[in-house]
């Protein structure tokens, strides 16, 4: 069966007054009615259903979680005591997984990026799927076709040399059988040459030429059984405290036993531990249209520009301004005069200007005001 774990531990500096460190972009409303984590439920509805869907997230914001998908079951969120990274929260997710269904198949992604559509999405999931029903042991990740040269991206390179054939499985039938199918004709799946970590700009721009780098999604696809079989490998020492962990789920000592031995656990990330050294990984181009909101910047891509320019939620009048973002809360008017180029965030207790081509500068903000005025991080 298939089961969904979706990742929602992160804490979006960059998009600071409106994110806090109990508040995080995953929860924000972006140029849209649903916020991010809603829209990542919802982007799977009608094809995994609420009771294989595991949300992980951290301790703190457990409640949050519950707040806004309260039609999840209780069981379904999980609150990390620490953060560790991604590795320990995809082999904890999997062991779960696995212990429910051994024959569990999961797509982990994140809760913060903006994917459409989902009939689009739902299509690639459902090749991956097949990717994997075709070969238990593979890895399948999707990576995403670069419209610039992104520093602040990872990439796949393909090996457009071995293309990889998808096989009919009898487990598909009727629409799903064609939908996969037309999919797979559109983005056609390879394995894996390398990872690249974060490039320079001038790498960026040879990986973009090249014509054979994706940007990583950081949306995966495999059995339960094969990426525990894969951390137990390649990261054994992240193991043994998942293990015991795994162990007490469904027991009174549940939350003791998590509290205790998932600090023991050193962080790493997925593509550290195993990506980058397994050998059966295959990348699907992504058939869908993926942006990962960054930064304020990325409302320029979500919200539909006025005639002069400026993107904008919430209440707003301009006078000779131009190429804005601006985003209110409220019945707050943010005026703006004679100005351009500027991002303007209102909250209620904090207020960002920033150059949009200065926007970096916003991830200096939270570590700038911890001495200061801690109340507003």
């Amino acid at each position: 069966m298939f089961h969904a774990v979706i990742m929602a531990g992160g804490s979006g500096t960059r998009f600071w007054p409106a994110s806090r460190a109990t508040f995080p972009k995953q929860f924000l409303r972006l140029g849209g009615s649903r916020t991010l984590i809603q829209s990542t439920v919802d982007r799977i509805s009608g094809l995994i259903p609420l009771e294989r869907t595991q949300i992980v997230t951290n301790q703190q914001l457990v409640g949050l979680v519950r707040e806004q998908l309260p039609e999840l079951p209780s069981k379904s969120v999980l609150g990390e005591p620490c953060k560790r990274d991604t590795a320990p929260c995809i082999a904890l997710a999997a062991g779960l997984a696995y212990r429910q269904d051994p024959e569990a198949i999961q797509v982990v992604m994140p809760s913060d990026h903006v994917i459409q559509t989902d009939a689009d999405f739902q299509a690639g999931l459902r090749l991956a799927e097949q990717l994997v029903l075709d070969r238990p042991e593979r890895i399948v990740t999707f990576g995403i076709r670069p419209t610039y040269p992104a520093t602040a991206f990872g990439y796949i390179q393909q090996d457009l040399s071995r293309p990889v054939n998808v096989v009919n499985s009898s487990a598909f039938q009727g629409e799903r059988t064609k939908s996969a199918g037309n999919v797979a004709t559109q983005s056609v799946p390879t394995a894996v040459r390398q990872f690249r970590e974060k490039p320079s700009l001038d790498v960026a721009q040879e990986f973009v030429r090249s014509g054979e780098f994706l940007w990583n999604s950081g949306i995966f696809v495999w059995r339960a059984k094969t990426i525990l079989d894969a951390i137990r490998l390649y990261a054994c020492e992240i193991m043994g405290p998942i293990d015991k962990i795994v162990a007490a789920a469904g027991t009174p000592s549940f939350d003791a036993v998590f509290a205790e031995q998932f600090p023991l656990i050193q962080g790493r990330s997925i593509d550290y531990a195993v990506m980058e050294k397994y050998p059966e990984v295959v990348v699907v181009p992504a058939p869908f249209a993926w942006d990962d909101v960054g930064n304020w910047n990325s409302l320029a891509r979500l919200v539909t520009a006025d005639s002069d320019g400026n993107h904008v939620v919430g209440e707003h009048l301009s006078l000779q301004s131009h190429d804005c973002v601006v985003q209110t809360t409220g019945n707050h008017l943010v005026v703006m005069a004679g100005v351009s180029n500027l991002v303007v965030v209102q909250t209620p207790d904090a207020t960002l200007i920033a150059d949009r081509n200065q926007e970096e500068l916003v991830r200096q903000i939270v570590p700038a005001l911890q001495s200061r005025r801690a109340d507003l991080v």
